[in-house]
């Protein structure tokens, strides 16, 4: 009864799994609209769906592995003298040599008594040799009859026998099916949800500087804007990602910069050594758009130097946990206290360096981001322009993937559930140069 009980779980698990669902998941190309993927399973659906197939695949395994002893007991048994099939045979089989036995002798008996008629002298003689020999016959056909019922009888006992040994080895087979089943599913399961968490470039969600001066004076303060826009067709959860550098500096030694963002009640610090997620937007519908207020002091003993910021937005939707924005990248200038530059024009966003487009090392979802202020309210100036702005990524599109460096998972960082972690940024910042930022860069890959 158990094992029967356990062949009702592993084949009930394998069959309910919801293998549409996994296979119902394609990869959702960057900029996908809302009409190809609302349709599709949630990357909640998908995970949820992926512990239900490996747990199905585990209950599966251990009714296989209970299944494996269950009938290595019961064939063991079987071959056993004591069991009532084996005794039921071995008594058959006895009775049905006996019966040979029996009918071998009613045959001889009758080929004697078939002798001594031939041999008999006289009448007398002859009639009773004759009678001796109708009785050996009769004798003879009870004991052909007899044979046929104790092999019949044996062949039975046999069949029982060889019936209930196919009978364990099937509960078994079926077993084995149902774990290959689940098996597959797991694996279906898997594989759908690996699809979905890798990254994905959407050139429709834009990050803009807004007011930042393509030369600022040592001793001043600058007040600019960081404008992220939602120009996809999907309803995106936004973490923008900022970092402000002066190149030469190393990663860890005192900034000639110190840049602070505003949530709309205080003022936090960038770190300076990596990017760093920041204002994180719990729910941006397409079209929508959202300022960040950020300042710049530039230290009063700063000499002239180069200097970048890097602007990019990284999200995530429903179906996806990692989306990634074009990296915008600024180039200005530090000019000396006392400098009277005149008129100063504001940054053009140039061609991002190969090493440039990076997203920052940080913990897990709901923990505090690198810029501090977890979990505060973000007061943000937001509008739906009646055309949503899109802006072409300077670092290209396409679907990425991850690498070998990570075992091939993606992490979750920030408050946004699953940004990509890249590992060592600060370190690699005492590499920057003239044109590089964090050369650690997590490459995607898009045929994964």
């Amino acid at each position: 009864m158990r094992l029967r009980r356990s062949l009702a779980v592993a084949v009930a698990v394998a069959v309910t799994t919801p293998v549409a669902l996994f296979t119902a998941a394609p990869a959702l190309a960057a900029g996908a609209p809302t009409a190809q993927t609302q349709n599709q399973p949630t990357y909640a659906e998908l995970k949820k769906a992926a512990a239900d197939a490996q747990k199905a695949y585990e209950k599966a395994l251990a009714a296989k592995e209970e299944g494996q002893e269950k009938v290595k007991a019961t064939l063991e048994a079987l071959d056993s003298d004591t069991h009532p099939l084996k005794a039921a045979t071995i008594t058959a089989d006895k009775a049905a040599g006996e019966a040979a036995d029996t009918e071998t002798a009613a045959e001889k008996a009758v080929r004697d008594a078939e002798a001594a008629v031939e041999a008999a002298q006289g009448e007398t003689e002859k009639a009773e040799a004759e009678k001796a020999l109708e009785t050996a016959e009769a004798d003879l056909a009870k004991a052909v009859e007899a044979k046929e019922k104790a092999d019949a009888a044996a062949e039975a006992a046999r069949t029982a026998l060889d019936d209930a040994r196919v009978a364990a080895v099937r509960e078994y087979s079926v077993l084995k099916k149902a774990l290959d089943d689940a098996l597959a599913a797991k694996e279906a399961a898997e594989e759908a949800l690996g699809t979905a968490e890798e990254c994905v470039r959407e050139t429709g969600l834009t990050s803009l500087a807004v007011g930042l001066p393509a030369e600022v004076v040592a001793g001043t303060t600058v007040d600019f804007t960081l404008r992220v826009t939602n120009g996809t067709e999907r309803t995106l959860t936004v973490d923008p990602l900022a970092f402000v550098h002066v190149d030469g500096e190393r990663g860890g030694e005192k900034s000639r910069l110190a840049v602070e963002w505003s949530n709309g009640s205080g003022w936090h610090a960038l770190n300076g050594d990596e990017p760093e997620h920041i204002a994180h937007i719990d729910t941006m519908a397409p079209g929508e758009r959202s300022d960040v207020k950020l300042r710049m002091t530039i230290a009063p003993g700063a000499a002239s130097a180069d200097a970048f910021a890097l602007f990019a937005a990284d999200a995530s939707s429903a179906y996806r946990p990692c989306v990634l924005g074009p990296m915008k990248r600024y180039d200005f200038e530090l000019l000396p206290a006392g400098s009277d530059p005149g008129p100063v024009d504001d940054a053009d966003p140039g061609q991002t360096g190969k090493d440039d487009d990076q997203r920052p090392a940080t913990a897990g979802p709901g923990t505090t981001p690198q810029g501090g202020a977890a979990g505060q309210p973000v007061t943000t100036a937001r509008t739906t322009p009646t055309t949503p702005t899109t802006r072409t990524a300077a670092t290209g599109t396409g679907t990425y993937g991850t690498t070998a460096a990570t075992g091939g998972t993606l992490a979750q960082t920030g408050t946004s559930p699953a940004l990509v972690p890249l590992g060592a940024a600060s370190a690699v910042a005492v590499a920057l140069g003239a044109g590089a930022v964090l050369a650690a860069r997590r490459r995607m890959t898009a045929d994964r």
